[in-house]
């Protein structure tokens, strides 16, 4: 890919409300949208909470951004984060933005990034991350999730394919059964049923924030063939993917 098409994405890290051990597959996430020239992360250097992050800030060529806590028990990082994140927005040099966050309050400003047109992809514990700024994500993914993707893959033989864990259907929960469902009906499909695994997929994230790294998967095809509800076949040459359902 020529240099000067790659886009511009700005990645802002609420470093009191996300784990320094995701920084390195964020960032490898990230890379699919296009170079993370922009990566600051916000919070209270001083606090010793964050000494893990000050470690790794050359490592990873992090923009440390000093927010005091002028209140006690409150902090000003969301309120600095959203200034900057608006500024980026209508200096028109940014084409997409991560956040890495639990926090709700970051839910108006990922709508209105997305109101633009911009992609944002949120970063953070589904346990702890509400419902709301999960939606508002184009994508949202469970950094607890990618940690231990990327702990797994360093860990693993190359040479050696990865057993699937027997354990893994049950992860894909009914939900993601009926998302991925009703975007194949809503696809065209041949008179066997079938239909394209990446039209399927662009339904399914135009309707959801929902992403396959959440459930350990590196790719739809995977998700799908890890599931009795779902048929995948490969034609031609390309081996390109298609889906049906079968109940």
């Amino acid at each position: 890919m020529p240099e000067a098409t790659l886009k511009n994405i700005a990645l802002l890290i609420d470093a009191d409300n996300a784990s320094h051990a995701g920084i390195d597959p964020v960032l490898t996430v990230l890379a699919e949208l296009g170079q993370v020239n922009i990566r600051r992360a916000y919070g209270n250097w001083a606090k010793p909470a964050l000494g893990n992050w000050s470690t790794i800030t050359h490592r990873f060529g992090l923009q440390p951004m000093q927010q005091f806590d002028l209140t006690k028990g409150k902090n000003a990082t969301d309120i600095a984060m959203t200034i900057d994140a608006m500024d980026l927005l209508h200096a028109g040099k940014v084409d997409g933005f991560g956040i890495m966050s639990s926090d709700s309050d970051f839910t108006p400003l990922v709508t209105r990034l997305r109101q633009d047109g911009l992609i944002v992809y949120g970063f953070g514990s589904t346990s702890k991350t509400p419902t709301a700024f999960k939606s508002a994500c184009t994508r949202f993914i469970d950094i607890d999730a990618l940690i231990a993707g990327a702990k797994d893959d360093a860990g693993a033989d190359r040479d050696t394919p990865k057993p699937q864990p027997e354990g893994e259907k049950s992860a894909i929960d009914d939900e993601v059964i009926e998302l991925l469902g009703t975007a194949l009906k809503a696809a065209k499909r041949d008179e066997n049923g079938f239909a394209t695994l990446s039209e399927v997929g662009n339904i399914a994230g135009n309707r959801s924030s929902f992403d396959v790294r959440n459930y350990g998967f590196k790719r739809l095809s995977d998700l799908f063939e890890a599931t009795d509800n779902f048929q995948v076949e490969r034609r031609g040459e390309s081996k390109i993917p298609y889906v049906k359902r079968l109940r």
